[in-house]
């Protein structure tokens, strides 16, 4: 059965959706059969994603291998039994199809708390969290002091992964292996830098997750959306000599990668 992706924050600007396209088309890349569920059903970055990667190599006469993206499929409201949920009923039909014939199912949350993308954190094998390098977002994973020494006590989205993990536990699966993006890095303060490495080291040691290196904040991304691009296309378009600020940014997806430890990756690009 495939894999479980889940990319989630209840914050928007934190850059999951960048995490989302990039961690879905590398596996693409590296032969893997990766299926794609976006659950912001308004904004749909994902499937504009898809979009402008069509549209593109169509006009360029490119074949770039890329993840099948997938809407949620329509139900009839009359099919429901008593007191099911109608966002369950959809997400739950799209995974039960979608996994017999995927090794990974990347799942895209919005940036706020949704009733699909609380189910889709309970069916996550992986739940990857980018979170800005700031005490602002480090504030959704738990409450911490005035100075930022000391931690009060876990926050709405901790508590949202706690109740994911009671539910996979009740049901007999796999915990989830939670990892946390330290993301969008930047020029900033040092002392206030090394204040919160520490802080997320300590809370991670007290709630449970992982934490992993992100991507710096880069021009780039912005760049190759539109055409529906990853730094792992650009050779394939014909840019032969990468500058500095690509190079770093294609390790940086080369570390991300690494550090997901995902069943059955071997990391060669």
């Amino acid at each position: 059965m495939a894999h479980i992706i889940v990319v989630g924050n209840e914050k928007g600007g934190a850059g999951k959706s960048t995490v989302s396209i990039h961690v879905a088309t590398a596996l693409a890349r590296m032969g893997h059969r990766v299926a794609v569920l976006d659950l912001d059903l308004r904004q749909k970055t994902f499937a504009r994603y898809t979009e402008n990667r069509k549209r593109f190599m169509a006009e360029a006469g490119l074949d770039l291998p890329f993840p099948a993206y997938h809407d949620l499929p329509e139900v009839d409201p009359a099919s429901l039994q008593p007191g099911e949920n109608i966002y369950d009923h959809r997400l739950s039909a799209a995974v039960a199809a979608l996994e017999p014939d995927n090794d990974f199912i990347l799942i895209d949350c919005p940036g706020s708390h949704t009733r699909l993308s609380q189910v889709a954190h309970s069916l996550a094998d992986t739940l990857v969290t980018p979170l800005n390098d700031s005490f602002i977002d480090f504030d959704l994973l738990a409450r911490i002091d005035g100075d930022g020494e000391k931690i009060l006590g876990p926050s709405v989205y901790s508590e949202m992964v706690w109740n994911a993990r009671q539910l996979r536990a009740q049901a007999g699966l796999k915990p989830i292996d939670w990892v946390v993006l330290r993301n969008r890095l930047g020029a900033q303060n040092m002392v206030n830098k090394a204040k919160m490495e520490k802080a997320i080291e300590r809370l991670a040691k007290r709630i449970g997750f992982r934490v992993a290196p992100g991507f710096n904040e880069r021009v780039i991304f912005r760049e190759l959306f539109p055409r529906g691009l990853t730094l792992l296309d650009l050779k394939d378009i014909g840019v032969k000599g990468l500058n500095i600020s690509n190079i770093a940014a294609r390790q940086e997806l080369r570390d991300l990668m690494k550090s997901l430890k995902l069943p059955g990756v071997d990391v060669n690009f």
